[in-house]
């Protein structure tokens, strides 16, 4: 270091403290004007407009009801064989969306289609029995009628053949009576004959006579007899045969109504099979049908399981579907913050996939807290007791016609903020 330079660096150096506090001095001065410029009238109006900024956040932050605990939920309808069989066809796959009424998965016919041929061929048979049947119940009323006719008439013939055998009767007991009178007359006159012919006094030709007429009045008389005697045989026998007339009359009487009562039962017998049989025809006809799955809802496919080839059984799942067009928000509130939230109010619903906000509407109020209806519900009554606060699961029903609402799955999670009215 040169001479001169070394004296400057010295002078510098003796100048140093000396202007270190000259330039202390002159900075003290210049920061006391400073701190005289703060106005606390301006400090105030801070204070107040954070205050104010505070108390504003608070009553609108009290104007509404959150939660994170929310996710999209949709209907998932899960279809499933209704018959046995083997896997055909698969006409869907995994995420692809269909339209209800699609045919999703065909099994094989074969087996139903021999089994509907079976019960149509049965069915015939049942409507032939059928028809057959019908045509017995009016001829057994004509039979039966005819017969009861046919009774009636030989029940009336039988009565006529008794009041005749009764005249019969009268008639053979009145010449009975006649041919008695006559006999006795005869014997009388027999007798007196006698007398006179044992006195000489009449002719032998007229003894004879007389005795002959006496003879013969009494066989008269015998004769009449035995003709009363077989008139009443008559009556007898009549009166059986009246009897065995009434007894098949009323027999038939009686029989008649059983008769159309047992043909109207065949016929509801044959009618009750003919029933089944259709019953079983048209079983027949649905199982052919179920060969065919279609998607009963438009939506997504998802957990297909159906494959080529499968033999599957009833009631086994083969895919599921999502419907998209009707989709909402199941979120889980603390039954804390459920005391101003009702049906109808407005949300605001963020959903985190899509980085959007959709607009909706409270749709309804849970019955039941979500650990109620768990696999494993708490027992409070047993061990020691913890008060958790419990969720309850509050239904929010996206509004329609919102963009990218197609773009919305179950599951997605979303934050619902209600606004309390």
């Amino acid at each position: 270091m040169s001479p001169e330079t070394q004296s400057d660096h010295e002078t510098v150096e003796r100048q140093t403290p000396d202007d270190e506090r000259a330039t202390a001095g002159s900075n003290a001065s210049a920061q006391v004007p400073y701190r005289r410029r703060i106005n606390p009238l301006f400090v105030a109006i801070i204070v107040v407009v954070m205050l104010g900024i505070g108390v504003g956040w608070y009553l609108y932050s009290r104007g509404f009801e959150d939660t994170d605990d929310a996710q999209v939920d949709g209907h998932l309808n899960p279809i499933a064989a209704r018959i046995d069989g083997t896997i055909k066809a698969v006409y869907v796959d995994d995420n692809q969306s269909v339209q209800g009424g699609k045919l999703l998965v065909e099994l094989d016919p074969r087996d139903y289609q021999v089994g509907l041929d079976q019960a149509r061929a049965e069915a015939d048979q049942a409507l032939a029995q059928l028809g057959a049947a019908h045509p017995n119940l009016p001829i057994t009323r004509i039979s039966n009628q005819t017969d009861l006719n046919s009774q009636q008439a030989q029940v009336v013939n039988a009565e006529a053949a008794l009041a005749a055998s009764r005249h019969d009767l009268d008639t053979s007991v009145a010449k009975l009576r006649e041919a008695e009178a006559v006999n006795e007359r005869s014997q009388a006159d027999f007798l007196r004959y006698q007398a006179l012919y044992e006195k000489k006094e009449v002719a032998r030709a007229d003894y004879d006579q007389y005795k002959s007429i006496a003879d013969s009045q009494s066989q008269t008389v015998a004769a009449n007899q035995a003709a009363v005697a077989s008139a009443q045989k008559t009556i007898e026998q009549r009166e059986a045969q009246l009897e065995e007339q009434r007894s098949k009359l009323q027999q038939t009487q009686s029989s008649a109504p059983l008769q159309l009562a047992i043909r109207e039962a065949d016929i509801k017998g044959q009618q009750a099979n003919t029933e089944a049989a259709q019953s079983s025809l048209e079983k027949a006809k649905l199982n052919l049908a179920y060969c065919r799955i279609v998607a009963p809802v438009s939506g997504v496919v998802t957990q297909r399981s159906a494959e080529v080839g499968a033999r599957i059984s009833a009631g086994q799942q083969l895919l599921m579907i999502v419907q998209t067009d009707d989709l909402w928000v199941t979120a889980n509130f603390k039954e804390t913050q459920l005391a101003r939230l009702h049906p109808g109010q407005s949300a605001r619903i963020y959903v985190d996939a899509l980085h959007e906000n959709f607009d909706g509407s409270v749709e309804s109020m849970p019955a039941v807290t979500g650990s109620r209806t768990s696999v494993l519900p708490p027992e409070n009554a047993t061990g020691n007791y913890v008060k958790v606060i419990q969720r309850m699961p509050v239904r929010i029903r996206f509004n329609p016609h919102q963009k990218d609402l197609d773009k919305l799955r179950p599951g997605m999670s979303v934050e619902p903020k209600v606004r309390l009215d």
